[in-house]
């Protein structure tokens, strides 16, 4: 049985690790699997159809907790003990529920203290106590239900018969909501998202917006706006910094602009390469290279050969897809001018197109007229040839390759120079 320690309005955990609100899905996961033996039965529950409109949600039955992220920010909203028997609950070093210590209403006063009048849901019969950014339900009988508007301490119940706490729940802001869990119709709950912990930068930069700097028809790179920790901070804590990178960049200038990477991956092959004319050249003698940026949502491609950017792909983490859990959304803004229609030249002009992690396929091909049948994409690991989450589908725009999953969201985006396009440099060669 875990025994945790509640810090109302920001954390759930114990000494060597816990919840806090505001912390990225990713981060609450590799906690998760930090602990596994102890944490087991693990569920992720989120909408396949409708991924920003439900809540994505981490159930551990076996505890009796349910983690509660926003669907868009993808941080971690709200932490609900739903099964209080499973779970020992403490506050400032004070058990106030274990196996032999029942979370009755007087336990609850004598631990956290007084407070405001409770509120009432007659329709569920379910009496709020609230603290802020803490808030403890519990059942009341129906026939007791007259004298509520005065509290529920002023209820008078027969001996051993005082309400006991069924469902805690921890949150950013004064007051919880009662209707529903906060869960709207859409299947939302609608609470304030605080900003990402100090806590949780882990000395890492994290994204606020990425553009993609265009001509009308080709990219030239990214101005990626971040943030981090330092020394001269903003109101939030956080330390702002905008950086550029873009096409023929050496792999040492995009280390300046954005750190050292997370992880440097060896292509060890290119699936794509049947799709080109040069197929059936020699492959390079020498691997290209990614700058894996999880935190940022990207990934760099350089040139095995130059040793220069030849690529950027952008990441939009869908729950569904088989890197989900991989990278931190990359919000990026990325304007499309289309290309004209040779039939219609004449008489037809169309205006940018504006594309974001948020955009529908559907939507853009529409307004980009894409007619390419797409290359159909079955990721698997070389471990486990299986992928539980389907195949995605690759359409190519001028120097972009979206890939969509079958919900009709943008998994990805890829960005590159073609071929004839890429300047060449004279690059000396590296020890």
């Amino acid at each position: 049985m875990l025994d945790l320690e509640i810090v109302p309005e920001r954390s759930l955990g114990c000494d060597a690790w816990e919840f806090v609100l505001g912390m990225h899905f990713s981060q609450s996961v590799a906690i998760i699997q930090s602990q596994v033996g102890t944490i087991r039965g693990v569920q992720v529950l989120y909408s396949d159809q409708n991924p920003l409109s439900v809540d994505l949600v981490i159930n551990m039955p076996q505890d009796g907790i349910r983690l509660i992220f926003d669907p868009v920010a993808q941080r971690l909203k709200i932490i609900e003990i739903y099964n209080m028997k499973l779970v020992k609950l403490r506050y400032s070093g004070m058990c106030f529920n274990s196996p032999e210590i029942t979370p009755s209403i007087e336990q609850v006063e004598h631990c956290f203290g007084a407070t405001h009048p409770g509120l009432y849901d007659s329709q569920r019969h379910l009496f709020a106590l609230n603290f802020r950014g803490l808030s403890f339900y519990f059942p009341v009988d129906s026939k007791f239900e007259p004298g509520y508007a005065h509290g529920l301490g002023s209820l008078q119940f027969p001996n051993g018969g005082s309400p006991v706490v069924s469902r805690t729940t921890i949150y950013y802001g004064s007051q919880h909501q009662m209707s529903s869990s906060t869960t709207s119709n859409s299947g939302r709950c609608a609470v304030p998202l605080p900003e990402l912990p100090l806590s949780c930068y882990r000395q890492q930069l994290h994204l606020r917006r990425c553009d993609v700097l265009r001509t009308p028809s080709a990219t030239l790179g990214l101005r990626l706006h971040m943030y981090t920790e330092g020394s001269s901070r903003n109101s939030d804590g956080s330390l702002s910094t905008r950086r550029v990178v873009r096409f023929g960049d050496s792999c040492q200038a995009v280390a300046r602009a954005l750190a050292a990477p997370a992880r440097l991956y060896y292509k060890a092959d290119d699936k794509m390469r049947i799709h080109r004319p040069t197929a059936r050249r020699r492959p390079p003698p020498a691997s290209d290279y990614f700058f894996n940026y999880f935190t940022l949502g990207l990934d760099v491609l350089f040139d095995a050969r130059t040793h220069q950017v030849k690529k950027f792909v952008l990441h939009t983490n869908y729950p569904g897809h088989y890197n989900f859990n991989m990278y931190h959304r990359c919000e990026f803004e990325l304007t499309v001018q289309p290309d004209k229609c040779e039939s219609n030249a004449l008489v037809e002009s169309r205006g940018a197109v504006s594309i974001t992690a948020y955009s529908k396929w559907e939507m853009v091909s529409r307004a980009l007229r894409v007619c390419e049948r797409p290359v159909v994409l079955n990721r698997a690991s070389s471990t486990n040839t299986t992928n539980p989450f389907g195949s995605t589908f690759c359409y190519g725009y001028q120097d972009i390759i979206f890939e969509v999953m079958s919900n009709n969201y943008i998994a990805s985006i890829t960005l590159y120079q073609p071929e004839g396009t890429r300047p060449h440099y004279a690059v000396n060669s590296i020890a």
